[in-house]
Order: C-alpha cells, then structure tokens, then sequence
C-alpha cells in the first residue's frame, strides 16, 4: 500500500510546509552563506527580496513567509545587513525586527526593544495595508508586557489589514492564557467569539484546536494523577466538540487553502493520536505525506520520532 512506503512518506521536518519558493529560497540561503562575503550578501539580499516582492497582496503566505524566514535566519546577520542597506524598505525592516523578536523569545527579553519597535513603526508607515509589521509588534508588545490596552490597540491594527491573520490570533492566544497575562475563562471567551464569526476554513480556524492542545499540555505538566489520565481531556465537552469538527472537515480536498494548512494538519494529527483516535489520524497522516513541524509533536520528545511512531501507529 502507498500509505506504508517509507520512501513516499518518509519524515522532515520542513518549516516551509509546501511553500515550493520558500523551500528554494531556504535551500540556496543554506548553500550560499557560507562564505559570509559581500557579494554573497548581496546575493542572498537579492534572492530575499525576490520571493517577498511576490503574491504582494496575499497577507496570509506573505506573514508565512516571514515567520518562517524570521525563525531560520533568527543567528544570521542577512537580516541586519539587509535592514542597515535599504532603509525604506519594508519588508527588510519586518524581518530584521522579527529575528530580533525571535532572539528576544529564545532569550526572554529584547536587547534594543526602542530599534525593534523603531523598525515596525517605520515599516508601517512605509507599507500602511501590511498586517505583518503589526504582527511582529504584538509579539514585541506580550514580551515587553505592555499594558493590556497598547496590546489590544496593536491586535486591532493587524485585523483591520487582515481579518483572519493566523499568526496574530496565535499570538492572541497565548497572550490570553493564564500562563501569560490571562485567565482560562479568557482564552474560552475569545475562541467562543471568534468561532461564532470566523469562515470554517479561515486561515485562523485552527486557534481553537490550539487551545485545546495548550490545555491538554497544561494537564500533563501538573504531573501525577492528572498527567496519567490526560487522555480523558479529549473524551469531554469543548475538547471533544473542537476535535470533531476538525476532523471531520479539514482533511476534505480543497477545505484548507492557507499557507499554513499543513502546520494545522499537523496539530490535528497530533491531537487525534493523543485522544487515541487512531482510525481518523489516518487520513491525516496521508495528507500530510511525512510533513512535519516541531510543535506540537516535540512535547514528547524527538518531533520527527514522534511523528512516524503516530503514524506507523495510525497506518495498522
């Protein structure tokens, strides 16, 4: 059967999902800064510019692209240079700031929040329609804990560029969550009001399967009794009913078209496999064709070990 061939299905984990330009894009950065001269600087600037001068318009693959170029150049100086040599020009300001907001995560603090949020603000004003210098803002905003106010003021500016921003409701998310500045009761609020109004398919539609998979995880690092019965978290209530229709809708052709429908896909795996709904991890696991992302799959250890254990598992 095609579904047990590991030469089909063999495990990566890949960032770029099925972005084919951003994975060419990620591949040639990788083979041409090894040198670290100008001209290869250049080069790398060039090919950079390239890919975010495509699909103009298209908000979703274009925050996509940033995070995922944020994330893999986050210890590289191609952002930096890129921002100090075009100015004016924003897309390089948006990924210079965000590589800085990744450093700062993995740091926990900002070394020059003034030069991240100088970098957004001019960003903003250079492009006034683009969501993504105000997605990195919010990210600036819930590390640098500002007042609940300025982070709303800042979320409010991303959905009036663009309504169903996956990153930013993410980020929204975890801001909300009693492990940040929030409370349980305000995560459930929030996914409520959102799942009332949102397209099925919106590229967002996965925040609620998120909270989900945040609560369960919250479960199992109380440890004890709780941790041992975790499993029972997806049996009950709103759990149970946001696994459901995920399920039953997203693996349907067509049904997701956002950029990061794959990254979605793999949470929803994730999810089945923990819930022990092996039968319907199936399906997923074959959409997915070895696609696989870090989070979620790497809260139990090696996410690529994870992953093809779920789905060798799922494929019996």
């Amino acid at each position: 059967m095609a579904f047990l061939s590991s030469r089909r299905r063999r495990a990566r984990l890949a960032p770029e999902l099925d972005d084919e330009p951003l994975r060419r894009l990620l591949k040639s950065l990788l083979a041409t800064t090894k040198t670290g001269t100008i001209a290869t600087t250049d080069l790398c600037i060039a090919q950079m510019s390239r890919l975010m001068n495509q699909d103009t318009d298209d908000w979703d693959r274009r925050t996509h692209r940033m995070s995922v170029l944020a994330d893999y150049l986050s210890a590289s100086y191609l952002p930096s240079s890129w921002a100090t040599r075009e100015p004016r020009n924003a897309n390089a300001l948006v990924l210079h700031a965000w590589t800085r907001l990744v450093q700062g995560r993995s740091q926990g603090r900002l070394e020059d929040a003034s030069e991240v949020t100088g970098s957004c603000f001019r960003a903003a004003e250079l492009a006034p329609e683009d969501p993504t210098p105000w997605v990195v803002l919010l990210g600036v905003s819930r590390l640098q804990h500002w007042e609940q106010q300025q982070v709303f003021a800042v979320w409010n500016e991303v959905l009036a560029r663009d309504r169903w921003n996956r990153e930013a409701y993410l980020s929204m998310l975890r801001y909300l969550s009693p492990e940040e500045a929030g409370s349980r009761i305000q995560v459930l609020e929030f996914v409520d009001a959102l799942c009332a109004r949102m397209p099925a398919n919106a590229p967002c539609a996965a925040t609620e399967l998120t909270a989900q998979v945040l609560q369960y995880h919250a479960v199992l690092a109380r440890g004890g009794i709780e941790a041992l019965v975790a499993r029972n978290h997806w049996s009950h209530g709103p759990a149970a009913q946001a696994l459901d229709r995920a399920a039953h809708s997203w693996v349907q052709p067509a049904f997701f078209r956002h950029a990061a429908a794959l990254a979605d896909l793999n949470l929803l795996a994730y999810a089945l496999t923990t819930a022990d709904r092996w039968q319907e991890a199936r399906p997923v696991f074959e959409t997915l064709r070895g696609t696989v992302t870090g989070w979620p799959w790497h809260t139990g250890g090696d996410p690529l070990t994870e992953f093809e254990q779920a789905q060798n598992r799922a494929a019996v």
